[in-house]
């Protein structure tokens, strides 16, 4: 690497530091960046910011985004989760841990109409703590399930985070949403488990378990049953080919006003909110997204995408070795900064490795969910243990890590499962899609 790449490599990074240090947001640090090493470093105009901006927004496959993001804010303001909630409660709930337990289960739901770990966590903060504090579930196991059931909707499609992975890398997008079904379904199983474990040798952290009667499940599952009717035709008409991802989207959102509608839970102000939160979280990923491209194109013309490459496939620790070292990378960022964000920056350096060592992108797409999520819930900086105080703030940050440690280690075996058996994130894209 010549002198003008190291002078750019410190000029980037410390400019980095610098910038988020002073609680500049992250889509501005990136533009500043860019700017700078357009124009002090190769002399280009101001003009190639919004043309490499432009090329890497400029996908139909794109417009599924903030789609499907609607879609899940109209759920979420129209408090349609309830519904989903009570639903679960009534079906899972005699298990041991019975409301954490329910928890995970309608996390697994709430990710296909939802995405966002963000949007999980704040949603089942506001519905499933406070019945868990009033029934006397110890704090630290209620938070900590919410807070590590969050990480099943970037997993399970339709996923956001899987959206713009593929658009930005070119890698099929209905490819990574089949891909997360069984990893996500093991980690349900997974965690469940772990939980009613943790209930059994520990009684004290549950209480004694309710009474539930098949009349009531049964309400409860009919007042469900337009939800999962949603997220089977949105999933239906996608893995059937009958839609692409995009047409899905928009079907999706049209979809869940008639939803809103049927629960009588639609109004103007709840949709000028759900208008108002999608173009919110679009935007914010969508600038991320460009100024992170200029950033890529800075660091392959400064030669540092190569230069990195060589560097990481040189160390004499094997391709597993340089997985276990990605996943530590991910596990100090995910202390200081998103999901979106992890992936935006460090992407344009560790996709090229990927490749080079023969790793399926859509294997990796998944394993990059998992890794990153799981590294917004450690110890001591995770955003998604801050998230959780907010919502608790009268529990101190060392109740909810002290809970969540052991049910972090199921996201750990469900990743030991892929490494050993990647077959089980890319067989369902070989059976449904041919991939």
């Amino acid at each position: 690497m010549g002198g003008i790449d190291i002078t750019l490599l410190v000029v980037l990074l410390g400019s980095m530091v610098i910038l988020l240090a002073m609680g500049l947001e992250i889509g501005w640090a990136l533009a500043i960046i860019a700017t700078i090493g357009l124009v002090f470093f190769f002399q280009h105009s101001v003009d190639q910011l919004a043309f490499t901006s432009w090329f890497s927004l400029n996908s139909f496959a794109m417009i599924a985004a903030p789609l499907f993001i609607f879609m899940g804010a109209i759920l979420n303001n129209c408090k349609i989760s309830k519904y989903l909630w009570d639903a679960v409660e009534q079906w899972l709930g005699y298990l041991p841990g019975g409301l954490a337990i329910s928890v995970i289960g309608g996390n697994a739901i709430f990710g296909a109409m939802c995405g966002s770990s963000v949007a999980a966590t704040s949603t089942f903060g506001e519905i499933a703590f406070p019945a868990m504090e009033e029934r006397g579930y110890d704090p630290g196991l209620a938070l900590s399930s919410i807070g590590i059931g969050a990480t099943l909707s970037p997993l399970i499609p339709p996923s956001i985070l899987m959206i713009l992975y593929g658009v930005w890398q070119t890698v099929p997008v209905v490819a990574l949403f089949a891909a997360g079904i069984i990893p996500g379904l093991i980690l349900v199983v997974l965690l469940m488990v772990t939980i009613g474990i943790r209930a059994k040798l520990n009684p004290s952290l549950v209480p004694p378990l309710p009474r539930y009667n098949w009349r009531g499940r049964l309400i409860a599952a009919r007042n469900a049953l337009p939800i999962l009717g949603l997220i089977g035709t949105v999933l239906g008409v996608i893995f059937l080919g009958i839609m692409t991802p995009t047409e899905a989207s928009a079907v999706a959102a049209a979809l869940s006003i008639v939803l809103a509608l049927s629960y009588r839970e639609f109004s103007m102000a709840r949709l000028k909110a759900s208008l108002a939160d999608a173009v919110r979280v679009t935007s914010f990923v969508m600038f991320i997204m460009a100024m992170a491209t200029v950033i890529a194109h800075l660091l392959n013309l400064g030669g540092i995408t190569s230069g990195f490459k060589e560097l990481v496939l040189g160390l004499p620790i094997g391709k597993y070795g340089i997985l276990v070292l990605f996943f530590l990378m991910y596990l100090i960022m995910g202390m200081f900064f998103e999901d979106w964000s992890m992936l935006f920056i460090t992407f344009p350096l560790v996709m090229p490795v990927i490749i080079h060592l023969g790793f399926d992108p859509v294997w990796w797409g998944v394993m990059y969910v998992l890794a990153a999520e799981q590294s917004m819930l450690t110890p001591p900086f995770g955003l998604g243990l801050f998230i959780l105080k907010s919502l608790a703030p009268q529990y101190s940050i060392g109740t909810i890590v002290r809970a969540v440690l052991p049910l972090l280690i199921p996201i750990y075996l469900t990743i030991a499962i892929l490494v050993v058996w990647p077959q089980v994130a890319l067989w369902l894209p070989g059976i449904l899609l041919g991939y």
